[in-house]
């Protein structure tokens, strides 16, 4: 079973997904989970009873998506979300409420952050209206429960939780006047019939999806973003996204760690060098993560800021300075991120994965000719560097560097992995 290429190119007939961006591995593990929830003989009977089981074909689905998000994730975005709708609405002078769409919605943390954040701007329920889709059934049957643990409340920023959740005994249970603007569905956005119906939405919310597809899926999906997003509309993507963005013809809005992009008038010439990076900023810690391709992102979870006692040795407290320089540019809090950054580039010898860090914070922050040079410093110290060689091709692309980009994407893609599809160079793994 181990490699059979069948299964990765029914994922990607179906979901899109880009082995390449996950790893083998993980594709494998999930194969090998159902074949032995299932009973097959062996791979070829399970690939079979794939084939003929529309339900089997969700279940392998189900255990390549593991759910990983929570409320307010780059919260800067919801506080941007919440000024433009309020311009908005004063546009429309009542003609309509807002429509706001969340895909891949996940287990509904985002698309009723946007609703709080929106209670929170000033509005009232009837003035606006939420889709939320995502592809896995599970994830919105839990959705529609709204009722949350601890897992899904992180960072410093929890007074909403005080205004629109009770505690229960088993979880926190969001408020009804937050969950009746918002409505669930399951859906695939490489499915032509999905939304067809619809009109347009004013802000879509599609974050850290476009990273797991090739370039050409990248390119169709990003097409029909374009088609569910009004003329006049926003479009909020993950943090590493932004160049794809860019390269395929949108354009920043210039609102601050927000990643929100609008449509560019002028024809944009399409690169045509994929983009397989994986997400961007992750803990150098040896911490176990599962990709989850289709939520907000896969990754780990620092409930707050770690402290660096001076008890511990040197190359622990370097270590730990590490994990809060992730667990900070992961929250959004950008300047404290670069901070922590620059005072690991004073305390410890200077390693690939903070140059690489501080690179990703000036790309966000529009610096492109400083992140260059940032994630070139990273590729100084550790040359098979995997995200700062992807990050650097995006941004080479962008400004129209595509034969510098394909040369980065190259290097990118000769990079050893071990067994569990993880890059074996540097110590940032």
């Amino acid at each position: 079973m181990s490699g059979d290429p069948r299964f990765s190119r029914f994922l990607k007939e179906r979901i899109g997904l880009d082995v390449v961006s996950v790893g083998e591995a993980i594709i494998e593990r999930a194969v090998r989970q159902r074949h032995t929830a299932t009973q097959s003989e062996d791979c070829e009977q399970y690939w079979q009873r794939l084939l003929a089981s529309a339900d089997e074909q969700l279940a392998l689905i189900e255990a390549v998506i593991v759910p990983e998000t929570w409320f307010f994730r780059y919260p800067e975005s919801f506080v941007t979300l919440g000024k433009l709708a309020v311009e908005r609405l004063a546009q429309l002078m009542g003609a309509r409420p807002l429509r706001i769409l969340s895909l891949p919605c996940s287990t509904g943390e985002e698309p009723y952050s946007i609703a709080m954040a929106l209670f929170d701007a000033g509005l009232e329920a009837r003035q606006f209206q939420v889709d939320a889709v995502d592809i896995s059934p599970l994830s919105i049957e839990k959705a529609g429960r709204a009722l949350y643990g601890k897992n899904s409340f992180r960072g410093d920023r929890l007074s909403f939780r005080e205004r629109y959740f009770s505690l229960e005994a088993d979880g926190y249970q969001l408020d009804e006047k937050v969950c009746r603007p918002v409505t669930f569905q399951a859906g695939n956005v490489l499915d032509p019939d999905l939304l067809a119906a619809q009109p347009a939405y004013d802000f879509v919310f599609c974050r850290n999806l476009l990273i797991y597809f090739d370039v050409e899926t990248q390119q169709r999906a990003l097409q029909v973003l374009k088609r569910w997003t009004r003329e006049e509309g926003v479009l909020f993507i993950g943090p590493a996204e932004g160049s794809l963005l860019v390269r395929l013809g949108m354009r920043s809005t210039g609102a601050a760690q927000s990643f929100a992009f609008s449509r560019h008038t002028e024809k944009v010439a399409e690169a045509t060098v994929p983009f397989v990076a994986r997400p961007a900023l992750r803990p150098v810690m040896p911490l176990r993560v599962t990709p989850r391709p289709f939520a907000s992102g896969p990754l780990p979870v620092v409930s707050r800021p770690v402290a660096t006692p001076q008890s511990l040795p040197k190359d622990e407290q370097a270590s730990t300075l590490l994990l809060e320089i992730a667990m900070l540019a992961d929250q959004g809090s950008s300047a404290a991120a670069r901070a922590a950054g620059e005072r690991y580039l004073q305390l410890y010898e200077p390693v690939a994965q903070v140059f690489y860090w501080l690179g990703l914070l000036s790309d966000l922050g529009g610096q492109a000719s400083e992140a260059q040079a940032l994630y070139r410093k990273a590729l100084y110290l550790e040359p098979q560097h995997p995200e700062a060689l992807a990050q650097l091709a995006a941004l080479l692309a962008s400004q129209g560097d595509v034969a510098g980009a394909r040369r980065l994407q190259a290097r990118a893609a000769r990079v050893p992995r071990d067994p569990d599809g993880r890059s074996k160079q540097g110590s940032h793994r």
